[in-house]
C-alpha cells in the first residue's frame, strides 16, 4: 500500500438554510463520520513526511473548517490501530468518538494519540459504520481516509452500494494521490474520483470538496420547445439518483415572473436521471452537477394540444379516446371528449370508444398549436323484441359485416347510442330452436335523432 487515498463517502452540504426555505426534503441535521486508516502501512513516507502525519494534518484542517458549521454532528471510527500486524485481524475497527456536536477538539486529540499497527479492513469498517449512526433522521455522511485498498478480502463497493440503497449514507467522492490507472478503476464503483499527484494538488482537491460541502448548489431545468427555447413549463419532474434508483425530488416546473425557468436548490452529490411527466414522458440521464455553482440542463419537451370536441355533451354521455403513439400498441392516455390535453410533438393513433369504434391514425400534434378532433353527434336507437332472445348489431363496411355489440339476452327493450350510419340487426327468440326464426332488420341512425327498430 504505497499510495495515499482520501475517500470521501458522501459530501457535506449546507442544509440548514435550505431546509428553512422548504427547498430540500432531507432533514436539516447532517452527521459526518470520519473513518480513519491507522494500519501499519501509514508509517510509510510520502512527500513531506509520513503518511499518517499528512493524513492527520489534512484531518485537522477539515475539522477546523467544520468547527463553526451549524447543524452537524461528528464521529470518528478508526481501524488497524488495536492489533499488531502480523497476525492479521480483520475485525480491528472501533468507534473512538460517538456522534455529538462541538467535538472537533476531542476528535483531534484522539487522532494525535493514534499509533498505526494493523491491517486494512475497509469493507468491514464500512459495514460497522451503519450501526454508528443514530436512528433519528439526518443526512448521513462518511469520510474515509486510507493509504490503500482492502486487505481482508471484503468488497467495499458491494458494502457501499448496499448501505447507500438503504439510505445509511450517500455516494462517495474519491481523492487519490499518485494512483496508477488500475487502482483508480477500483474506486469507480465506490464514488467520484479526484486525482492528486502531490501534496499541493491533494490540498487543492480537498479545498474543492470542502468548498462544495459548504456552499449551496442550484439548478435550472430548461424544458425546450421545438425551436430549442425554454418555453415549456407546468409539468412535474422527478429526480432519481441513478446509482440507487431512489426518488430524490419532485418539482412542478415553473417559469418565474421574468419568464425564465425557476431556480432549484439541489443536492450536488448524486448523478441524476430527470423524468419529465409529459405525454409521453421525456427524460435525461447521467446529469452531474458542479457543486456550489448554478447548473443549467436542457431537456427536449416540445408540446402541442389535442382537443377532443363533442357536440351536445349534456344530451349524450361523453366518450373517451385511447391515445397511442403512432404504430405503438401500448396505451399512452385515455382522454375524455370535451377536454384539451398537452402531448409531445408528434403523430398519434386514436381509438375512440364509441359504438362502433372510431379509429383515427396519424393525428398530428404541432408545437404550441391545437389539433382538434371532432366526431359526429350520435343518435339513439331503441331495439324492441317480443321475447327474450339472442341478437347482435353490425355495420356494413366494404361488403363485410363488422360487429358492433350484442343484445342483452334477458331484455326485450334496449336503448343504445350509436354513431350515424347504416346498420343490420339479427335476432332469434330464446324459445325458438331453429335458425330459420332469425329476424334480420336493416336500419339507419341519424345524428341527434331517435330510431326504433322492431325485431319481430
Amino acid at each position: 500500500m504505497n499510495k495515499l487515498i482520501l475517500l470521501f463517502i458522501g459530501l457535506l452540504f449546507s442544509y440548514s438554510a435550505l431546509a428553512q426555505k422548504g427547498n430540500l426534503k432531507a432533514p436539516a441535521l447532517t452527521r459526518i463520520e470520519f473513518l480513519f486508516d491507522a494500519s501499519q502501512s501509514m508509517y510509510g513516507r510520502w512527500q513531506s513526511g509520513a503518511k499518517i502525519d499528512v493524513a492527520r494534518n489534512l484531518m485537522y484542517k477539515m475539522l477546523d473548517s467544520l468547527r463553526y458549521v451549524d447543524n452537524i454532528e461528528l464521529a470518528l471510527r478508526v481501524y488497524g490501530h488495536q492489533k499488531q500486524y502480523p497476525p492479521q485481524d480483520c475485525d480491528d475497527s472501533k468507534l473512538e468518538v460517538p456522534f455529538s456536536k462541538g467535538n472537533t477538539t476531542h476528535i483531534k486529540q484522539v487522532l494525535k494519540d493514534i499509533v498505526p499497527r494493523g491491517t486494512t479492513p475497509i469493507a468491514r469498517s464500512l459495514e460497522l459504520c451503519a450501526n454508528d449512526f443514530p436512528s433519528s433522521p439526518a443526512r448521513n455522511i462518511i469520510i474515509l481516509i486510507t493509504d490503500g485498498i482492502e486487505e481482508c478480502g471484503g468488497d467495499p463497493c458491494a458494502i457501499s452500494t448496499a448501505l447507500q440503497k438503504k439510505g445509511i449514507f450517500l455516494k462517495p467522492f474519491v481523492i487519490g494521490m499518485g494512483l496508477d490507472e488500475s487502482l483508480k478503476k477500483t474506486f469507480d464503483c465506490v464514488g467520484r474520483y479526484f486525482d492528486a499527484t502531490n501534496e499541493a494538488t491533494f490540498q487543492a482537491a480537498l479545498d474543492v470538496v470542502i468548498s462544495q460541502a459548504l456552499n449551496s448548489t442550484s439548478m435550472q431545468v430548461n424544458l425546450l420547445d421545438i425551436y430549442g427555447k425554454p418555453t415549456e413549463t407546468n409539468v412535474n419532474m422527478t429526480f432519481y439518483d441513478m446509482h440507487t434508483g431512489q426518488i430524490k425530488y419532485n418539482y412542478i416546473h415553473t417559469l418565474n415572473q421574468k419568464g425564465n425557468p425557476d431556480t432549484l436548490v439541489i443536492d450536488p452529490l448524486p448523478v441524476y436521471r430527470i423524468e419529465v411527466h409529459t405525454l409521453p414522458k421525456v427524460w435525461k440521464d447521467s446529469i452531474t452537477l458542479s457543486a456550489g455553482k448554478h447548473n443549467v440542463t436542457g431537456i427536449d419537451a416540445p408540446q402541442g394540444f389535442m382537443h377532443l370536441k363533442f357536440d351536445n355533451p349534456a344530451e349524450f354521455k361523453k366518450p373517451y379516446a385511447i391515445v397511442r403513439k403512432k404504430n405503438e400498441m401500448s396505451t399512452l392516455d385515455i382522454q375524455e371528449f370535451g377536454t384539451m390535453k398537452k402531448y409531445i410533438v408528434g403523430k398519434y393513433d386514436l381509438e375512440i370508444l364509441t359504438l362502433p369504434r372510431i379509429y383515427l391514425e396519424n393525428v398530428d400534434v404541432s408545437q404550441s398549436k391545437t389539433t382538434t378532433v371532432q366526431i359526429p353527434r350520435p343518435g339513439i336507437t331503441t331495439l324492441i323484441t317480443n321475447n327474450q332472445g339472442y341478437g347482435s348489431v353490425y355495420v356494413e363496411e366494404k361488403g363485410k359485416l363488422k360487429w358492433v355489440f350484442n343484445l342483452d339476452e334477458n331484455l326485450t327493450k334496449e336503448t343504445i347510442v350509436l354513431q350515424p350510419g347504416r346498420y343490420k340487426a339479427f335476432y332469434r327468440p330464446r324459445n325458438s330452436k331453429e335458425s330459420i326464426y332469425t329476424v334480420e332488420k336493416e336500419f339507419s341512425v341519424i345524428s341527434g335523432e331517435s330510431t326504433v327498430v322492431l325485431l319481430y
